[in-house]
């Protein structure tokens, strides 16, 4: 098996049927979905199971119901039924960019493997559509400590070989940030290579747990804790004072602003995507 995409829920509604289409309507088919279900009690996996019983593909769909702490800890236990040797996390409500995602990534992975690349050390990564207000989220052409330190692609995005997975599932002393926290393990412990792939793989719903105005002091203290695991003082000491030169409360606010945020964006890209 190729991919393997896990999908956490609890009583995930409506949220749930576009997420799963987005996978069995894919044109590469050598993928699985886990979907790992916390107890849900409103009915909404029944009546996909009974909506979806003689759909060709539906047995894709390997689906466990088992209590958890949490979404990171429901993410550990999916990632652990895994038989794909590449893991995507798609939140329910969250949806792959097009029918052709799986098939493109396919071909990335080939160029990889030709390349000599050891496959079980590798993270693909593409850009990302906001739910929100539409726009196409691009992420950094190459990881850097920047960019580990200033912004991560978002993980719904994000291609893990099964080994990293299973090297490290994610730590669930972070309520908010252990996909963070392991992004970072990645990159500067297991020494991952991180490849960009120039296409939109997943639509982001937004308005996740991390983003409640209740959470944002957390969120901010986790971010810290991480980083000082991972990084040196005088390497923390040179990203902060990055930030605050190049005004990154202000681009922060015109990146989520619904007038200037289509603009922003697509600066963002067209740097990103500059020759040299």
């Amino acid at each position: 098996m190729r991919f393997t995409v896990v999908t956490v829920c609890l009583n995930p509604g409506d949220k749930l049927e576009p997420t799963l289409e987005s996978v069995l309507e894919q044109t590469w088919g050598d993928v699985e979905v886990v979907l790992k279900d916390g107890g849900s009690t409103d009915g909404a996996l029944e009546r996909w199971k009974q909506e979806n019983a003689s759909r060709p593909g539906a047995e894709r769909v390997r689906i466990y119901v088992e209590k958890d702490g949490g979404i990171y800890e429901a993410m550990n236990q999916g990632a652990a039924r895994a038989r794909g040797e590449f893991i995507l996390f798609l939140n329910c409500g969250d949806v792959l960019a097009d029918r052709e995602v799986l098939e493109r990534t396919e071909r990335v992975l080939e160029e990889e493997r030709r390349s000599g690349t050891d496959m079980d050390s590798l993270v693909l990564y593409g850009d990302t559509c906001s739910g929100k207000n539409g726009v196409v989220i691009a992420s950094a052409p190459a990881i850097t400590g920047f960019t580990c330190y200033r912004n991560i692609p978002c993980h719904q995005s994000c291609f893990y070989s099964a080994a990293l997975c299973r090297g490290k599932p994610y730590d669930l002393r972070y309520r908010i940030r252990a996909d963070y926290d392991h992004f970072l393990w990645c990159f500067y412990r297991a020494g991952a290579r991180m490849r960009h792939m120039e296409f939109p793989v997943s639509s982001y719903e937004g308005g996740g747990f991390s983003e409640s105005p209740d959470n944002r002091r957390s969120d901010s203290q986790e971010h810290r804790q991480i980083t000082e695991t991972y990084m040196g003082r005088w390497e923390l000491w040179r990203y902060r004072l990055a930030l605050a030169v190049t005004l990154a409360p202000l681009r922060r606010i015109l990146a989520e602003s619904g007038p200037f945020s289509g603009l922003y964006h697509w600066l963002k890209e067209k740097i990103y995507r500059r020759k040299p």
